[in-house]
């Protein structure tokens, strides 16, 4: 009787929300989880509507095991949106209460986010300037809130616009906002792009489920293995500001750099993966960015679905490049100082955010120098230093506790630089190195390499994809920490 008590306390306590430990992809219960889930989804596959309420079930309960209560307020913004999106679209309905339940819209679900994302922050910055007794609220952000309210914003500006027509029911908008794989940390879905995929409800070819496996164990090596293990010892240095040598200081800071293209990258690979195993396609949203060679490069291969998603829904309504060269520079500034702000309510993250917008108007502004130079190996060596170099230091204000300890860090690095530590970092942090080269070699190495391996593992044999799961699994086991890392951009 006490074993059978035993079970059903376990099955109870991973079918509960833990504050302590959100479900992640990178943890054991989700896989335990979605192993149950796969068999039965397959099952309904051919039954529309009973598949689209298991999945809608399903990511609504993996949101409550991720962000608990807040699960509420993914239902009833859902609710809303739908509902003022089938009145957007009404026969009949006048332009004027077309735009009042955009506005509606649009208030409600950044009004939300606004609330729990930046309330702190502007009190903080009114008490800052009146001198009151500024006592912070009690809040806690829900996770995934941000890539959410953009699928919501752009459903509703797409429906206004004709771009696409509303769901016929919640229950298939439900299913496009709670996606699981795409729901806490992007990528961010684009109706046009998702909404016909529900309606088609194709099933996932061999080649795309074992494309999609491929594409999960890339996300478990980047995220478990990589990410995680070179995260220990850059912890140390942006946890002790100024307390390591500006050798050690800017091995943290590279090793940053890493971490966070692993770890974010690496979700998006699992996540991408688990969509098209299901038979749904998600975009691309990282194209190897540290192979960038200025800014505006990165910002086509760092996080695609946002920084399309900034461009399609700020920069263009803004005026774009269409309202001449000063215009065009302001616009892509106001745009980057928004992205800023919708990583964190911090002025940390609206410097981070100011200087890229900055950078940007500084390398358009810089082309037809730049063209003249022309495109020889050393110049494109050199522009590719200057932009990663840019890169990575902005990288600093983002992990660091604050604006004060991300000036701490960077000063160190020119402050006490020396040579000398190099041998004694390399024979202490051997794996980290190795680590570190891992990330610079799979940059280097040509696409099409990584297209003949994704090929080759979709051809291979079963037991050669067990014995790399295997291995992966291992290498996960071994390297683990005490407890899972979350993800860096479920803070977001």
């Amino acid at each position: 009787m006490t074993a059978i008590a035993d079970i059903f306390h376990n099955i109870g306590r991973m079918l509960t929300y833990d504050p302590s430990g959100p479900m992640l992809f990178s943890s054991g219960t989700f896989w335990a989880l979605f192993l149950v889930f796969m068999p039965v989804y397959g099952m309904l596959r051919r039954r529309f509507w009973q598949m689209v309420v298991f999945v809608v079930a399903f990511s609504f309960f993996f949101y409550y095991k991720s962000s608990g209560i807040f699960v509420c307020l993914l239902g009833a913004t859902s609710a809303v949106d739908w509902l003022l999106s089938k009145a957007i679209a009404r026969p009949g309905a006048s332009r004027r209460v077309r735009r009042l339940c955009v506005a509606a819209s649009l208030l409600t679900s950044l009004g939300i986010l606004a609330y729990f994302k930046y309330a702190n922050f502007f009190l903080w910055n009114i008490n800052a300037m009146v001198g009151s007794n500024f006592q912070p609220l009690d809040l806690v952000l829900p996770v995934g809130i941000s890539f959410y309210t953009f699928q919501s914003v752009s459903y509703i500006i797409d429906v206004y616009k004709g771009r696409v027509a509303p769901t016929a029911t919640w229950l298939e908008y439900a299913f496009f906002l709670s996606f699981f794989p795409a729901l806490v940390a992007g990528p961010i879905v684009r109706a046009d792009y998702f909404l016909p995929q529900i309606r088609e409800n194709r099933h996932a070819t061999r080649s795309e489920v074992y494309t999609g496996l491929w594409l999960i164990i890339l996300g478990v090596v980047k995220k478990a293995i990589i990410a995680d293990y070179i995260a220990q010892y850059n912890d140390l240095i942006f946890q002790t500001p100024g307390g390591y040598s500006g050798f050690e200081t800017l091995m943290g800071i590279i090793g940053y750099t890493m971490q966070i293209y692993c770890d974010f990258s690496g979700y998006s690979d699992m996540a991408i993966g688990i969509a098209l195993i299901m038979g749904f396609k998600l975009a691309k949203n990282f194209d190897f960015p540290y192979k960038a060679q200025n800014l505006t490069d990165f910002w086509r291969r760092w996080h695609i679905s946002l920084s399309t998603w900034l461009r399609d829904y700020i920069y263009i309504p803004l005026g774009g490049n269409r309202k001449g060269t000063a215009r065009t520079y302001l616009n892509n500034f106001a745009t980057m100082l928004i992205g800023g702000l919708w990583h964190g309510a911090a002025w940390k993250f609206v410097f981070w955010g100011a200087m890229h917008g900055a950078g940007l108007a500084v390398h358009k502004a810089s082309k037809p120098v730049l063209g003249r130079i022309g495109d020889s190996w050393p110049v494109r060596a050199a522009s590719w230093l200057v932009t990663m170099t840019f890169v990575a230091l902005l990288w600093v204000f983002f992990r660091a506790d604050s604006w004060a300890d991300s000036w701490t860090v960077v000063s160190s690095v020119f402050r006490d630089f020396s040579a000398a530590y190099i041998p004694a970092f390399a024979a202490a942090r051997s794996l980290w190195l190795i680590l570190m080269l891992v990330i610079v070699v799979s940059h280097c190495l040509p696409t099409r390499f990584w297209e003949s391996a994704q090929a080759w593992f979709v051809r291979s044999p079963w037991i050669v994809k067990l014995l790399i799961f295997i291995v992966v699994v291992q290498l996960v086991i071994e390297l683990r920490t005490e407890s899972v890392s979350p993800f860096i951009y479920f803070q977001f």
